[in-house]
């Protein structure tokens, strides 16, 4: 071992964090999101890269993108349903290509820990025709972090790492290695090569094909899929911490395991199944890998034993393979815990005057989504970051404008950044009565109390620019009478503003402001 070298036992998440410092990147940036946000915290301790807390993940995205074009290596991290926020970019970015190196760490839920689903992320590699990668332990993490870069300038292509729950949040033992003294490329101007209007992307397009061909053909000589050959009668092909649970359940079975998710590795992959009896792929959730063999000509079975929810487990792939008995399961008497809001929470008082009123209320994502579950059972829907604002624009749409008297949205100071300010644009300008309540805890809570814009702080605690939640709605066109600030402890307060705002006609915005309780320094 070198005597910059250091064995470490860590998680996932900061196995990524340390391979980005050690590739030499100098820029990164995300929205927070589990199973993804300590990526970021971690990258920020390393005073050599600029890091930063997006507004959302399109914009983070797009950061990272600019600092690639612009010679650096930049890496953006985001958990699934980020991807679908950021998907413009990627797109469009795989046309473009970079300059210096681009990673997109994407982390996957399967199980739905922290979830509203259970996408499954390796669809937009293939989608988008950007090279995959998944790392099955913390030490993968890194070194598949510091090849991903590599692989983006070889390529000039954007690289996505797919991490997940079990992986980001488990930990490994990581040997921790010096910094790459990474020297930052000339950026050089080339116009149809970064400007996607149709003439130029119709040409980059054939470059795209040519460049997956390439990378197709090139990832069957990678060292990171290889064939673990043991018996003859059943082969398993599988990735990521699958092949953590496929190694602990058949220790005795020939295993392919893949690094590269997309594009697969199939003349080797095919090379392994000539040499097995019987092939079987253990994957979560979709049969992405498997219905890629079978199209190659690949005789395999997958789906046929393994379930398209959830996790998988040692268990599960012992019941399914070795017809072992099924674990057992919790017992159905015992009592059901399903989270709560925490004793002293800001939103717990506003939730029961909202119950009180007998409001309707559409819901958003964050620390407040659990106002959905007993003993509130308030906020009625939950779709994406942002979504509450429109829809209850739409609500309003299909049951009579002007006609209700009941229904609110409620959205948190974070996510009302992130994705709630163009819902509430829309909503002024379509002259709807939208009523949003805006519940400021002066934190992105949920994720484990981050910073945003109205905080005043960035991600490396700096003061900043802080954003002015009422300022901001009366930019979108809400009108000064028709902005409410409550404390939200002052539940009397929050009754009044309510009742109010909901007798005004047009968009109104009542914001229930106070400091999350675990953020108040000095409690007790």
């Amino acid at each position: 071992m070198k005597s910059e070298e250091r064995k470490v036992l860590q998680l996932g998440n900061y196995g990524v964090a340390r391979g980005a410092w050690e590739a030499g990147c100098t820029v990164a940036a995300a929205y927070p999101g589990t199973p993804s946000t300590e990526i970021t915290e971690f990258i920020a301790k390393y005073p050599e890269i600029d890091a930063e807390w997006s507004s959302n993940e399109k914009v983070a995205f797009e950061v990272a993108l600019g600092a690639a074009i612009g010679g650096a290596r930049a890496i953006v991290s985001m958990k699934h349903v980020g991807l679908n926020v950021a998907a413009d970019p990627l797109f469009t970015a795989s046309y473009t290509g970079i300059n210096g190196g681009l990673v997109c760490v994407v982390a996957d839920d399967p199980g739905m820990f922290s979830s509203q689903n259970e996408q499954d992320s390796r669809f937009y590699a293939r989608a988008s025709h950007v090279p995959m990668l998944e790392p099955s332990d913390t030490q993968e993490a890194k070194d598949f972090t510091k090849l991903a870069f590599e692989l983006s300038e070889k390529y000039d292509t954007p690289v996505l790492v797919r991490m997940s729950t079990r992986i980001s949040h488990s930990q490994g033992m990581m040997t921790e290695e010096s910094r790459f003294d990474y020297k930052l490329k000339p950026y050089i101007k080339d116009i149809a090569k970064y400007v996607m209007v149709p003439n130029f992307a119709r040409g980059r397009h054939v470059v795209v094909e040519k460049r997956a061909d390439r990378i197709a053909a090139d990832v069957n000589g990678m060292e990171i899929n290889r064939a673990e050959m043991r018996g003859a009668d059943l082969g398993i092909v599988c990735a990521g911490a699958v092949y953590q649970y496929v190694r602990e359940a058949l220790p005795d079975v020939s295993v392919f395991k893949l690094g590269t998710i997309f594009p697969l590795p199939i003349e080797k992959i095919r090379a392994f199944s000539q040499k097995v009896k019987r092939l079987v792929v253990a994957e979560e959730l979709e049969p992405f890998i498997e219905n890629q063999l079978k199209a190659n000509g690949i005789q395999c079975e997958g789906k046929k034993y393994f379930s398209k929810q959830s996790e998988l487990s040692v268990n599960i792939i012992k019941e399914k393979l070795l017809g072992a008995k099924p674990a057992p399961k919790a017992d159905a008497s015992l009592a059901a815990r399903p989270p709560v809001l925490c004793a002293g929470c800001p939103h717990r008082g506003v939730y029961q005057v909202m119950g009180k009123m007998g409001l309707t209320v559409f819901g958003d994502i964050g620390c407040y989504s659990l106002g959905a579950l007993p003993p509130l059972s308030v906020m009625e829907t939950l779709v994406c970051m942002g979504a509450a604002v429109g829809m209850l624009a739409g609500y309003e749409k299909a049951r009579g404008r002007g006609t209700l008297k009941n229904a609110v949205t409620v959205i948190g100071d974070s996510t009302f950044v992130h994705g709630g300010i163009t819902g509430l644009i829309d909503a002024v300008y379509n002259g709807m009565n939208t009523k949003v309540v805006i519940m400021d805890n002066s934190t992105t809570g949920m994720t484990g109390h981050q910073e945003h814009p109205a905080t005043g702080k960035t991600l490396k605690g700096e003061q900043t620019y802080q954003l002015s939640l009422e300022g901001i709605s009366k930019a979108c066109g809400v009108k000064d009478e028709n902005i409410a600030v409550v404390n939200a402890y002052d539940l009397a307060a929050v009754e009044r503003a309510l009742e109010e705002q909901l007798e005004k006609p047009g968009v109104s915005v009542i914001i229930t402001r106070a400091p999350c309780i675990l953020c108040v320094k000095g409690r007790k």
